[in-house]
């Protein structure tokens, strides 16, 4: 399939999707009043509606859509960038300990009420101060790629049992709830300030990527051959890594740990593009964008009222995807 196909086909999808997932929930929306709504907002038209409807959609469930969206298209671009960087299939963003580090800030903030900076802000500090120890240990180590992989799970065990640790000795039981629903995953609550917010990194993200392509199909040849091509390997290394530190860091800080994102989307994009960057690079965030918006949406639908943890849905959804791809890949083989 052609790139510029999968974009202009997945953009106009990804639009569709967004207003077919806002007329899901508890209550009916139909897609006309959906229309209606978005339509008003954007200043093209002066149709009377509901202000209960007018709430719904565009207070809550656009809102919600949108940032599903930038987590999947934000969470599949960090995974590729990690996939091709360190030369590992099932690298994902979470590799780096970042997720981990997120969970424990955002704890330490719920139950201990460490900083008064909020859950979101606290998730940020945490993945943030996560991936600065993951890199300082890989330094230590001077493991090349294999030391960066290492580095992250002992952080990622590291912070997972500190969490643990602050959940069993201080929290309650409504506490435990709520952050145990927060670790797994919850758009829940999103506003229209975390949509720009997260569109914001993904688009300096997405820009970047395409900047470094052609490093980043060097790098699947290994470092070796990307340095006698005359690429910097430690800088492109170093700054492609603190790139997605930080675009994984603000999404996970506002819609907590989504798994299987990251591993999935890259393989699925591949599948469809090819392996040069310039075509995986769009094709992961448009796939992502809509893959997650209907993830969410199922997600919120399915034990209604109640919603289930978007990564409850994801790891559900990709867990079959990822075994699929594998038999395929053992079969080409």
């Amino acid at each position: 399939m052609h790139p510029a196909v999968l974009v202009v086909g997945g953009t106009v999808a990804l639009v569709l999707s967004v207003a077919a997932a806002a007329t899901l929930g508890a209550a009916d929306v139909s897609l006309v009043n959906v229309r209606d709504v978005l339509l008003n907002h954007l200043g093209l038209a002066q149709v009377p509606v509901r202000v209960s409807e007018d709430a719904i959609v565009w207070q809550d469930r656009v809102p919600r859509a949108l940032v599903a969206a930038a987590c999947g298209a934000g969470l599949g671009l960090c995974g590729l960038v990690l996939q091709s960087l360190l030369r590992n299939p099932l690298a994902d963003p979470f590799v780096l300990g970042v997720s981990s580090g997120a969970s424990t800030g955002a704890v330490a903030v719920a139950v201990l009420g460490i900083g008064g900076i909020g859950l979101s802000g606290g998730a940020f500090v945490g993945a943030c101060l996560a991936f600065t120890l993951t890199l300082a240990l890989a330094r230590a180590t001077r493991g090349g790629t294999a030391g960066i992989l290492l580095a992250g799970l002992a952080g990622t065990h590291l912070f997972s049992a500190l969490t643990s640790l602050v959940v069993f000795a201080v929290a309650d039981s409504d506490e435990t709830r709520g952050v145990m629903f927060w670790l797994l995953g919850s758009l829940e609550g999103v506003r229209w300030d975390d949509v720009v917010l997260c569109w914001a990194v993904v688009v300096v993200g997405a820009a970047v990527c395409l900047g470094y392509a052609g490093r980043l199909d060097a790098f699947a040849f290994g470092e070796e051959i990307a340095s006698s091509l005359g690429i910097p390997v430690a800088r492109t290394r170093a700054v492609l890594l603190l790139l997605t530190a930080l675009v994984t860091a603000t999404l996970v800080s506002v819609t907590g740990a989504v798994g299987f994102v990251g591993l999935v989307l890259p393989h699925v994009a591949r599948l469809l593009v090819g392996h040069a960057h310039t075509r995986t690079v769009p094709a992961t965030i448009v796939v992502g964008a809509v893959a997650m918006v209907w993830v969410d949406a199922g997600s919120r639908v399915a034990f209604a009222p109640t919603p289930l943890p978007v990564g409850v849905g994801t790891a559900l959804v990709g867990v079959p995807v990822f075994a699929l791809l594998l038999v395929r890949r053992g079969r080409a083989s």
